[in-house]
């Protein structure tokens, strides 16, 4: 189903949202970032990385405060709705936010194949490298994978695939159940920063929890 700024995906099993995060609310957090990486005290109190299975340079946690002043949790409360309502036809009544973060990549780093907590979890681009490198062999261009977040359920089968492969572009958004494994390859050939952002969240137990009903 197709909306404006509004894309369910199901490539596979679990649907998956692509939206779009607002250019203004982008340009807002690159700012806080940017201000937040020089303040060596305070990213001490929000590192995020011991939490994380990544082998990245930074992941830290965005302020509450923060995140209530560029209306962050309602755009997403907005958008899960949709989706949820959607696909289930119930109407979420609670949206909980466990953490936000945002995770600061370069050359040759990744994040291997993981999943997370609560019922939610999304990944959205704010800085992308202007090239994340091409194959050491003579290979299609086009199959390149460095720099992309995958997503992946169950095996390939006849009429099934396993695999979506999110090409990062800023202010996409992807969101997906917590359940649904996924991995970010390393890319090379660039001294850019891939700049994202991720959460945790939980909607109301009673339409999460399929199994109670």
């Amino acid at each position: 189903m197709n909306g404006e700024n509004f894309e369910i995906i199901k490539n596979f099993g679990p649907s998956i949202i692509k939206t779009k995060i607002p250019d203004k609310m982008v340009e807002e957090i690159n700012n806080y970032v940017d201000n937040l990486v020089n303040n060596k005290e305070k990213l001490k109190n929000l590192d995020h990385g011991d939490n994380l299975v990544a082998d990245v340079t930074q992941e830290f946690r965005l302020e509450k405060e923060f995140m209530d002043k560029i209306g962050w949790l309602k755009f997403l409360t907005g958008k899960i709705s949709k989706w949820v309502q959607i696909e289930t036809d119930d109407k979420i009544t609670e949206f909980k936010m466990k953490s936000t973060w945002i995770v600061r990549q370069f050359e040759q780093q990744f994040n291997p194949t993981h999943w997370h907590y609560g019922h939610i979890s999304g990944a959205g681009f704010l800085k992308v490298p202007k090239n994340f490198g091409e194959f050491s062999q003579d290979k299609p261009s086009n199959t390149y994978r460095g720099g992309y977040l995958e997503l992946l359920h169950g095996s390939r089968m006849f009429l099934s695939k396993s695999i979506y492969h999110a090409k990062p572009k800023v202010g996409d958004l992807y969101i997906f159940p917590n359940y649904l494994m996924h991995h970010v390859w390393p890319f090379k050939d660039t001294n850019e920063e891939r700049r994202s952002i991720s959460f945790n969240a939980e909607i109301d137990e009673k339409i999460y929890n399929v199994y109670s009903r």
